[in-house]
């Protein structure tokens, strides 16, 4: 197996996960502030949209802490006990996010709703503008939050295989709307005078964060439990790996993401005939070399040799 592909992906695989890093901090400082001050002014009204909104951003919160981890975590080189490294730990933190988004951000924020709706809530409106103020900066903050999110996926030509800026994207981007319905919610409750407008932006509030903790949890679970790459991908290994002079056919060709830049490809293949038994090594480390130049992120390649034209052949 070739290093030469993983170590010139080392630099850019460093500044990728910098540039994550700033922008989970940059998400993280904004929802401490705005947590603290939607929670302040919740409890100051009692308005159930705001103490939903609250809570997502507590929930938010919390979620960055687990993907800094996630980034610091799943750089550690591979070792004894973890031959293919740490890449997982990217989802299986993201994973955790998920289920804060779900319990802490959308349980509380149905549980809100449906308390105002059975109870009829609190008809004063004594600091909703103060209220709705708090609403506004917060729209301001998570917005900027998310121009810088998208600003680092523009860098990364539209692409998002990172989980940890996938679920900044995805927590701002709910967090924009949130803050939309809840202004909503408390501005037709002013002019109305009905709680259960606020009652169902607190409930759409909750069902938007739940959608989006299930699409989260979903894909992290697909990586965790080992997915394969995409069959464009595959395809194109599985034709690259055809058209060798050297193998006569391809019996079965398997892939699975260790990581976002770490790539298992393991094939069974049968050998041209007349190949002598010393040529094989040579050949299997020019073909998997061969692949680690033309496709970097795959940095385990196993070729298993399943009809060897002489004795004493050996599979990689």
């Amino acid at each position: 197996m070739s290093n030469v592909a993983p170590q010139q992906q080392a630099p850019d695989r460093r500044a990728r996960d910098v540039h994550t890093r700033v922008t989970v901090l940059v998400a993280l400082g904004a929802n401490v502030l705005i947590a603290a001050a939607k929670t302040t002014a919740g409890l100051l009204t009692a308005s159930p949209a705001l103490l939903s909104e609250a809570a997502h951003s507590i929930a938010d919160s919390l979620n960055e802490v687990f993907l800094l981890i996630a980034v610091r975590r799943s750089r550690r080189p591979a070792d004894a006990r973890h031959p293919f490294g740490y890449g997982k730990e990217r989802y299986f933190w993201a994973l955790l996010a998920a289920v804060g988004i779900f319990v802490l951000g959308g349980s509380f924020s149905v549980y809100q709703g449906l308390h105002a709706l059975r109870t009829g809530g609190q008809e004063s409106h004594e600091g909703y503008v103060v209220g709705l103020a708090v609403l506004t900066v917060a729209l301001l903050a998570e917005g900027g939050s998310l121009l810088r999110a998208l600003h680092q996926v523009h860098h990364q030509r539209g692409r998002v295989r990172d989980p940890a800026l996938r679920t900044v994207i995805a927590e701002d981007s709910t967090a924009v709307l949130g803050v939309v319905l809840a202004m909503a919610g408390m501005v037709l409750h002013l002019v109305t005078g009905q709680v259960a407008w606020e009652a169902v932006a607190s409930l759409s509030i909750g069902l938007l964060l739940v959608y989006v903790a299930y699409r989260l949890a979903r894909e992290a679970r697909d990586r965790l439990i080992g997915e394969a790459v995409d069959p464009e991908l595959s395809e194109r290994i599985g034709a690259f790996l055809a058209a060798q002079e050297e193998i006569d056919n391809v019996a079965s060709l398997l892939t699975m993401r260790l990581g976002m830049d770490s790539v298992l490809v393991a094939a069974r293949i049968d050998l041209a005939p007349g190949i002598d038994s010393e040529e094989v090594e040579l050949a299997c480390v020019r073909i998997k070399q061969r692949i680690g130049e033309q496709w970097p992120q795959a940095d385990h390649v196993f070729l298993d040799i399943t009809e060897a034209p002489a004795p004493g052949s050996t599979g990689w």
